[in-house]
């Protein structure tokens, strides 16, 4: 256990130097055991990786600003549970926000008050859309755009992106599952 902390602590200070290899070493190392933590807190694998992910981010985008820490695992584990604290409670307001909305005659009826609620949560559910699109890949992406904005067929698709129309559907179909996913949520 001894070894384990004070690699970490040596990964650690590599990042403080900015070393991208030391940042790579500890998230390769801690990953899953940050994220099977995190499943236990909050029992969604999909929150878990997220909250460690934005962890790591957090910690290579502030390391010149980084102090020692003398349990980094620790330091991670605690640092995880608050991020997940916010997630879990963003996605709470989003999923009220969500469930409040109104119809379009709504808007007429209720009032200024309400056309002005229903923009917000017209937002909210842009940015859902943008967050749940920034988890697709390049090629997904693309295939999307092709697929629902320029209403190719699977044929056309396939030949502007020179692989098969199989590969072109299975994209597309991973992409919407991808999508689905995280605009239930």
């Amino acid at each position: 256990m001894q070894n384990n902390q004070l690699k970490h602590q040596l990964l650690w200070e590599k990042i403080v130097l900015n070393n991208k290899d030391g940042f790579l070493d500890l998230y390769k190392e801690l990953y899953y055991k940050l994220v099977n933590h995190g499943i236990k807190m909050c029992n969604d694998a999909d929150l878990a990786a997220e909250a460690v992910d934005d962890v790591f981010v957090y910690i290579w985008d502030k390391r010149a600003t980084l102090s020692r820490v003398e349990n980094v695992e620790a330091y991670l584990i605690t640092s995880i549970r608050r991020r997940i604290l916010r997630l879990l409670n963003k996605k709470k307001k989003a999923d009220i926000a969500l469930k409040n909305s109104f119809t379009l005659n709504d808007w007429f009826d209720e009032g200024y008050e309400s056309f002005i609620i229903q923009m917000q949560t017209d937002e909210l559910l842009k940015k859902r859309l943008k967050i749940a699109l920034d988890k697709l890949t390049y090629r997904q992406k693309q295939l999307i755009y092709l697929k629902f904005f320029e209403e190719n067929s699977y044929e056309e698709i396939a030949q502007k992106t020179n692989q098969t129309i199989k590969t072109a559907y299975n994209t597309i179909y991973d992409a919407l599952k991808i999508l689905r996913k995280f605009l239930k949520k």
